[in-house]
C-alpha cells in the first residue's frame, strides 16, 4: 500500500493506490525458488516489513519450508497466494495434454497443490496452460484444459480456494497454449459458466511477445483476477525472452509509461484484483535493488495517472 502527493494552488493531498500490491518472491530472490531457507527468511523479513506490499506470491512450499517462514508472517497481515507456475513450466506438469494419463497426472498435482493451500490459509493458485502443440492441436489441447480446470476449480470451490490462469507467449520463450487475451477469455467464459472461482493473470512484460497492449485487456475485464508488471527482455540479435529483466535494464521492454497505461485501463474497467511485481536480479543485482526499482516505477506511474486526470 502507498500513496502520492499532489498539490494544486494551495490544495494539497494525498491519493492512496487503488489495489493491493503484490510481488513474486522466487522471481524478486531466485533461492527462494530452491528453497534455500537463509534466502527465504532473508526475503519474507525483508517483504512483510515493508509496507508496500500486501501479498506476497511464492511456490508451494515444502512442510519445512513452510515452517521456515510461518513465524515471519505470523506476525505480518501480508496475505500469501501460491504461483506454480513452475511446475508447468519446469517440471512438465501439462494441464491441456492431449495424452490423458499425463493430463490426470498435472490435475492430481494441482489439486495437491489446492490442498496444501487451502491447509496453510492460502486462497489462491495460480498456473499456466501448458505447452502449444502448434495450429493442428490447439482446439483439442484447449478442450482439454477446459476439462482440466473445471476438475481443480470444482476441488477448489470445496475449500475456498481461486484459481487462477496466467497467459503467456506462444512464439518466443514460454510458448505456452494460453496465450492470447481473448482465446484466455473464451477458456474463463466456460470455466466460470460452472465455477465463479476461477479468474485470469494478464502479464505486462508478456504483452510485447503477444503483441498486446493494455488496452487489449478490456475484453476480459469480467474476468481478471490478478495483473502482473514487469519487463520483456529483448536480445541484441532481436529476440524477445521472458526473462523479468527489472526496470531500466539493457534490453529491458516497459517502463513508466507502460505501466501509467496499463493503470489507466485498470481504472476504466474498475478492476478489482492485486497488482504484482514480476522482476528478476540480473547478474551483478542485488534482489533488492530490483524491487526497490520496481516500486519507484509504480509510485512514478500512479503519480503521472492522477496527475493527468487534474491537471489535463
Amino acid at each position: 500500500m502507498f500513496a502520492v502527493y499532489f498539490a494544486k494552488g494551495k490544495t494539497a493531498f494525498t491519493a492512496h493506490f487503488p489495489w493491493r500490491v503484490s510481488i513474486v518472491a522466487f522471481m524478486a530472490n531466485p533461492p527462494v525458488l530452491k528453497e534455500d531457507v537463509p534466502a527465504l527468511k532473508e526475503t519474507f523479513s525483508a517483504l512483510t516489513s515493508d509496507g508496500f506490499f500486501d501479498m506476497i506470491e511464492v511456490q508451494a512450499l515444502s512442510q519445512e519450508a513452510w515452517q521456515a517462514v510461518s513465524p515471519i508472517l505470523s506476525s505480518s497481515t501480508v496475505e500469501v497466494a501460491f504461483g506454480v507456475q513452475p511446475l508447468v513450466l519446469m517440471q512438465g506438469y501439462n494441464p491441456s495434454s492431449l495424452k490423458e494419463e499425463e493430463r490426470k497426472r498435472a490435475v492430481a498435482k494441482l489439486v495437491e497443490v489446492v490442498r496444501t493451500a487451502a491447509s496453510r490459509g492460502v486462497t489462491k493458485v495460480a498456473f499456466s496452460s501448458g505447452p502449444d502443440p502448434g495450429p493442428e492441436n490447439r482446439e483439442a489441447a484447449r478442450d482439454s484444459l477446459v476439462k482440466s480446470l473445471k476438475e481443480i476449480t470444482a476441488e477448489a470451490k470445496k475449500l475456498g480456494v481461486t484459481i487462477i490462469l496466467e497467459t503467456f507467449d506462444r512464439d518466443w520463450d514460454k510458448k505456452q497454449l494460453i496465450g492470447p487475451i481473448r482465446e484466455a477469455v473464451e477458456v474463463a467464459k466456460e470455466v466460470k459458466a460452472d465455477f465463479d472461482n476461477f479468474g485470469l493473470l494478464w502479464d505486462l512484460s508478456h504483452g510485447p511477445m503477444l503483441n498486446e497492449k493494455p488496452g487489449d485487456i478490456k475484453v476480459a475485464k469480467d474476468y481478471l483476477a490478478h495483473i502482473h508488471i514487469g519487463c520483456t527482455k529483448k536480445l541484441p540479435d532481436g529476440r524477445l525472452v521472458d526473462w523479468h529483466p527489472g526496470f531500466y535494464r539493457p534490453g529491458a521492454i516497459n517502463g513508466v509509461n507502460d505501466v501509467a497505461d496499463l493503470l489507466k485501463v485498470l481504472l476504466e474497467i474498475n478492476y478489482g484484483g492485486a497488482i504484482g511485481f514480476e522482476v528478476k536480479p540480473e547478474e551483478g543485482q542485488h534482489w533488492l535493488e530490483t524491487v526497490q526499482a520496481a516500486k519507484g516505477v509504480l509510485y512514478s506511474a500512479y503519480h503521472k495517472v492522477l496527475g493527468e486526470m487534474i491537471h489535463g
